[in-house]
């Protein structure tokens, strides 16, 4: 079936795959706005929801910040936000209505508010208020947009000197991503194509991903694109909070368990974190099905989560039309946000 046009054409009219394939993109692309701060910068807050809010997991583990940082999913804020906060409001559509609310608790609070969409409420408040602006491009969902956005925060934070780690690394990584990736397009056939092969594997199941904490924004939003692009249920969790906790869940019933697991292992983690994986594995054997490892390719923890995040995208888009769905649209989401009023 993946290696048939006519059906990814059927079931992929909008090209998810495509692009999938086309995100390498994104490391490149350039912002007119700036950012100057009023004050000096004490913290970070990011709100944003969903797919809005996976480039604030990205930038918690890279390029990771001096100053205290922290995402907000909620119609609240923190209450320490103040006139020393950057506040970042993230929405892809420019209208979720938890990112409007706290971005009005944020102004009131008199935080110095950066806005960061492709249109909607957001854009207009921005320009009512002459807030910088980081336009992303419309047409394409939100968790497709990542390292747009990822991108947005490192010309945001740029002259301010908090990142931990050298951020001069990111507008390289697109042409190479673009070379790794060139393996799971749609053209490739599934002998030879890893994405579609993974794909295969996981129909039917209820899909666990875990990794560890560097790794961990790739196995959130792999969970994140079962769920959206698959329309298929996924949980996450990473080492080594999994063996304080969701470790002993596994060693009980049901015996047959309708699940896959699939492990993003990476070799920067630390070594402890390591050796968890290895041995967790040996210790659930035979009470949980066993794992099936993905272990990132790249020589620094960017390359490894674009990567990453690359194939989770392949992987959930070849899933849903396995599963018979268009892996774009979000049509249950619509209708609660109708609901809602």
């Amino acid at each position: 079936m993946l290696d048939d046009n006519n059906v990814l054409k059927q079931r992929d009219p909008q090209d998810a795959l495509g692009i999938a394939g086309n995100q390498w993109e994104f490391f490149s692309r350039s912002f007119d706005a700036t950012f100057s701060p009023k004050a000096p910068v004490e913290n970070v807050v990011w709100s944003g929801m969903g797919g809005s809010s996976l480039p604030a997991v990205i930038v918690q583990s890279w390029p990771r910040l001096k100053l205290p940082f922290e995402t907000t999913r909620d119609y609240d804020i923190p209450a320490h936000v103040g006139p020393n906060t950057l506040f970042i409001a993230s929405s892809y559509s420019g209208n979720t209505e938890e990112t409007l609310a706290s971005l009005d608790k944020a102004e009131a609070a008199g935080a110095q508010i950066v806005i960061i969409a492709a249109g909607g409420k957001l854009v207009e408040r921005a320009q009512e208020k002459s807030y910088p602006l980081f336009s992303i491009p419309a047409g394409i969902q939100p968790r497709m947009a990542t390292f747009y956005f990822v991108n947005a925060f490192l010309h945001i934070v740029k002259d301010m000197n908090i990142t931990v780690e050298d951020v001069s690394e990111f507008s390289s990584v697109g042409e190479w991503l673009k070379e790794e990736t060139a393996a799971w397009r749609a053209d490739v056939p599934l002998a030879e194509n890893a994405a579609k092969q993974l794909a295969t594997q996981l129909v039917g199941k209820t899909i666990i991903m875990y990794a560890g904490p560097k790794l961990y924004p790739a196995a959130n939003k792999w969970k994140i694109c079962f769920n959206e692009n698959a329309k298929n249920t996924s949980w996450s969790n990473y080492y080594p909070e999994f063996n304080h906790n969701e470790f002993i869940g596994w060693s009980s019933h049901p015996v047959e368990k309708p699940f896959a697991v699939v492990e993003i292992r990476s070799p920067l983690e630390h070594e402890r974190t390591q050796k968890r994986f290895e041995v967790s594995e040996r210790l659930l054997s035979g009470m949980r099905p066993s794992p099936i490892v993905v272990t990132p390719r790249g020589d620094t923890l960017l390359r490894q989560l674009a990567w990453s995040y690359a194939l989770g995208d392949f992987v959930s888009s070849y899933l849903g039309i396995l599963n018979g769905v268009n892996p774009t649209p979000v049509e249950l989401v619509e209708k609660l946000k109708k609901e809602l009023g």
